[in-house]
């Protein structure tokens, strides 16, 4: 049976996660894919670059948002730009690794407990999952019809200059269904699922 999880998330509940936990998503998350990450990292992390007013009061809601929560790499589909009544057609999950070079300082920084997205991520994500904690949630890619039946509402959307895919959706979640393959005792699917492809192109090889 799949573990239900409310967001936020604590410490231990994250801590009794394991890789393989087939676990059910309840609460309130974020999208953010390569453009909303480079824009948290440079102003608010590294900050590089200076932020604007409308940047530092989006910051604030994010930043109490994300604590105990997750960002899910997507970069959705969604009805209604001309009325603002928001909803999400197609939400599949985005290839996670495009975010390596951010995340480790993201999950660190907004106290996150979880990414959600496809294919997993490298070290350094994973070390700070181990520090955090946190957990690296893997979605179905190919199912974003059926994953956008789990989007209940859409409560909100920052930075839409960014364009649809790329801008920061604000949204309630309902039994959105996900796979634990990197966890906070160091565990990583993708990389046990890489290591014994390669063992077995070394064996056709040889």
């Amino acid at each position: 049976m799949p573990i239900s999880i409310s967001i936020p998330i604590s410490d231990e509940s994250t801590r009794a996660l394991h890789v393989g936990d087939s676990v059910l998503l309840n609460g309130i998350i974020v999208t953010g894919r390569d453009t909303a990450h480079k824009w948290l990292y440079d102003r608010f992390i590294k900050k590089s670059v200076e932020p604007s007013f409308d940047d530092k009061e989006v910051y604030k809601e994010l930043n109490n948002l994300l604590k105990g929560s997750l960002i899910y790499h997507c970069g959705p589909v969604v009805s209604g730009l001309d009325t603002g009544d928001y909803k999400f057609i197609s939400a599949g999950p985005t290839t996670s690794i495009r975010e390596e070079l951010y995340q480790s300082d993201i999950i660190n920084h907004f106290n996150l407990k979880g990414i959600i997205g496809k294919g997993g991520m490298s070290e350094k994500t994973l070390e700070s999952c181990i520090q955090t904690p946190a957990v690296y949630f893997h979605a179905v890619g190919g199912a974003a019809a059926l994953i956008a039946r789990s989007v209940k509402r859409v409560l909100g959307v920052h930075k839409l200059e960014f364009g649809m895919p790329e801008a920061i959706w604000v949204i309630q979640i309902k039994d959105f269904p996900v796979t634990v393959t990197m966890d906070s005792f160091g565990q990583n699917l993708h990389r046990k699922v890489l290591d014994n492809s390669r063992l077995i192109l070394d064996r056709l090889l040889d």
